[in-house]
């Protein structure tokens, strides 16, 4: 073999060792069984989905049933659509479920309204630039987000109840001469409760928009510095915008639960005082069934309103699709 054959054969090992490997190909077994390994490890997952979201969708059959407890649903007469009609029959009823639906919608639209302030939270702590301050900052802002409602209206009780702490300062300092009734009145009370919320939630709401800023490239920012870009001018062009899309994605299924507030706050906050401005679809539903004695209607309202979220989810979906060109499911 020649000296310039030679140098071919090694110049053509050289090039073939620097390409990469070609993957190794599993046999079929081996890919069921790696994907059978990764269906039992979401397996437990899937289990507790049904149980506690899809199992309990047979309830919905006391909607058509004047259910009696004592009687239990094979003595309970079956009425068909009957609690359906009356909700739309009754006047009363109806006057009662559109005050419902305003509060409920009412609040809703102040929470989405005030979903860009984790987003601000966010991006302000995340230019604090001592870390024992940030930290800090997070761990006190995020606690309350794991605090009860129960112990959240015992703080607010103490606070502004009639013989709290506020109107004891404010008769002290000669302000006023009697107590504000902050929590034994239905005025303002949509602007309190969403003010409560913001409380609870917002340090565990920026979280995700924290993390959201980690991920975005720090090339950006060297860029944004050599041009000669201030901290508001890279807040305002580089990170605001890199947090839109998770906002979006966010905010559209925050639409999608329009209907959905919860009744814990709800709940613990209502009063004789409050109560028709305060009642939100949840906590109508817990009320007529539990102090109202009637599960079907509740059964019935409840039904209503999870089609009413589906129908939702399902229109926000199509409208995510139109003008993003990706879906949230």
């Amino acid at each position: 073999m020649s000296v310039q054959t030679q140098v071919g054969v090694v110049a053509a090992e050289a090039a073939n060792a620097d390409e990469p490997a070609a993957p190794a190909i599993r046999p079929p077994r081996k890919r069921r069984r790696a994907s059978f390994t990764m269906f039992l490890c979401i397996a437990p997952f899937l289990v507790l989905v049904f149980l506690f979201s899809y199992f309990p969708l047979y309830g919905w059959i006391y909607a058509l049933y004047d259910y009696r407890p004592a009687l239990g649903l094979a003595g309970s007469e079956f009425v068909g659509l009957q609690w359906f009609e009356l909700m739309f029959n009754s006047p009363a009823q109806v006057a009662q479920i559109g005050q419902v639906l305003t509060n409920t919608l009412a609040m809703s639209a102040i929470g989405i309204a005030t979903s860009i302030l984790p987003v601000a939270f966010a991006i302000f702590l995340n230019e604090v630039k001592a870390p024992w301050f940030r930290n800090t900052v997070q761990t006190l802002t995020t606690l309350p987000n794991f605090i009860s409602w129960v112990l959240v209206y015992m703080i607010a009780f103490s606070l502004f109840s009639s013989t709290g702490l506020v109107n004891d300062v404010l008769i002290d300092s000669g302000l006023i001469t009697a107590p504000v009734k902050f929590l034994d009145s239905g005025e303002n009370v949509w602007l309190t409760m969403t003010l409560w919320s913001l409380w609870k939630g917002l340090g565990w709401g920026a979280i995700i928009y924290l993390a959201a800023i980690a991920g975005i490239d720090p090339a950006l920012y060297e860029s944004a510095k050599l041009d000669g870009a201030g901290r508001f001018q890279i807040m305002w062009h580089i990170t605001l915008p890199q947090l839109m899309p998770t906002f979006v994605v966010l905010l559209m299924l925050s639409i999608a639960n329009l209907l959905n507030n919860g009744m814990e706050q709800f709940y613990v906050f209502q009063n004789a005082f409050n109560r028709e401005h305060i009642e939100v679809l949840d906590l109508y539903v817990y009320n007529i069934g539990l102090t109202g004695n009637s599960l079907s209607m509740a059964t019935a309202v409840g039904m209503l309103k999870s089609l009413i979220s589906v129908v939702l989810l399902f229109a926000v979906n199509l409208i995510a699709k139109r003008t993003r060109g990706a879906s949230i499911i």
